[in-house]
């Protein structure tokens, strides 16, 4: 037993293999090295280590992806007739205005995270906007940029020299 060295070891961890000899070595093993105990099933296996098991393993961690996706497909959020009647409302009002609007798939994180709307009363859209400044690893959102806001207006707080944030400006 590699916890206590005194009696025989029986069991393996699938985790990180260490052997144990009973429940209460098992146990300790995993408060002193903070294992959980559960096989890590996208860990690589070299081709000469690979056997049956391993292949039957991979098999059914594939099924259980296919089944989770099949669950998500279902899922009632994705079907939501309210959803769907507003983003074909946006994509509409989009196309209206000449503005070649495309989106995530549901689920994606990026279209979670997505907070474009249209303003009937306004008759205008309010953009969610992600900055990339990618030469000093800088990113920043905005919320509910209105439409008639110029390229100029939006990146002013961020590279104006008079009117930005020095510390933002410097970044």
């Amino acid at each position: 037993c590699e916890t206590c060295s005194q009696e025989e070891a029986k069991y393996r961890c699938p985790r990180c293999m260490k052997y144990s000899c009973s429940l209460l070595c098992v146990k300790k093993h995993k408060l002193a090295l903070s294992c959980n105990g559960v096989r890590d099933k996208t860990a690589f296996i070299s081709v000469n280590e690979f056997t049956d098991l391993n292949l039957l393993s991979d098999y059914r961690f594939l099924e259980d992806v296919g089944r989770t996706a099949d669950a998500a497909a279902r899922h009632p959020t994705v079907h939501n007739p309210t959803t769907k009647k507003l983003l074909y409302s946006l994509r509409n009002k989009a196309r209206r205005c000449d503005i070649d609007l495309r989106t995530l798939p549901v689920g994606f994180t990026k279209r979670r995270e997505n907070s474009t709307t249209f303003n009937f009363m306004e008759k205008k859209f309010y953009w969610h906007l992600k900055l990339v400044f990618p030469h000093c690893h800088a990113e920043y959102t905005l919320k509910g940029v209105p439409d008639d806001k110029t390229l100029a207006d939006i990146l002013k707080p961020y590279i104006d020299p008079v009117e930005s944030d020095p510390v933002v400006c410097q970044r």
